[in-house]
């Protein structure tokens, strides 16, 4: 038996095209489908799977922006991580875990599928998705006029992330890293305990 000396090459793999679809095929797709997708650059890309912990945070969240708002003058409406945020300029669409609207909320799309108008989000980091909530998925949110207020909260630990838009292109930034703080939300006017935010989570010793 000859045995060969050549090393092994695996089989070339052809380049084939991303498959990119149209708005209208991506919204007919999520709906009949379990998982969440976001639509990137005409693709259907699926979202992992979050924690306990995280939806934990993100229902405590929009919680505590209901109990806070309830009194105030102007009609807040709170959205849960089902929501899509469309961003027309992108031609894009994403979840937040947690939103808001001041008023009525306006969409994109005669079904009401995609929101246009939030002023406050709210994103639960993990670290699978951090970098992206931070840098990529803000870019985005950031080309929505009506958007005020960015909050990342960790979930393994007490810290909350705060950026409030003072003027076109000029973003303030806040941290809170104290279990009695709050996370003042300038946009609407009210301050939320991180304490409740956290309630029912077990977050790191320090």
């Amino acid at each position: 038996m000859t045995v060969s000396t050549q090393p092994y090459s695996p089989p070339l793999k052809l380049n084939r095209p991303i498959r990119k679809y149209t708005l209208e095929q991506y919204l007919e797709k999520e709906a009949k489908s379990v998982d969440k997708h976001e639509f990137i650059d005409g693709q259907i890309i699926k979202m992992p799977y979050a924690k306990g912990p995280h939806n934990i945070i993100a229902a405590n969240m929009m919680a505590q922006l209901i109990i806070q708002t309830v009194s105030l003058d102007k009609s807040y409406t709170v959205f849960a991580s089902d929501q899509k945020v469309y961003f027309p300029s992108l031609n894009e669409g994403v979840y937040a875990d947690a939103l808001a609207v001041c008023e009525k909320p306006l969409y994109w799309d005669d079904n009401q599928l995609l929101l246009i108008n939030p002023i406050v989000v709210v994103e639960v980091l993990s670290k699978s998705t951090s970098k992206y909530d931070r840098a990529g998925k803000f870019a985005k949110y950031k080309t929505l006029e009506s958007f005020k207020e960015y909050v990342l909260i960790r979930q393994d630990e007490c810290y909350a992330e705060i950026w409030y838009r003072e003027s076109p292109g000029r973003w303030q930034e806040t941290i809170v890293t104290d279990l009695k703080g709050e996370i003042p939300l300038q946009a609407m006017d009210i301050m939320v305990s991180i304490e409740q935010v956290y309630r029912n989570v077990e977050l790191k010793e320090k």
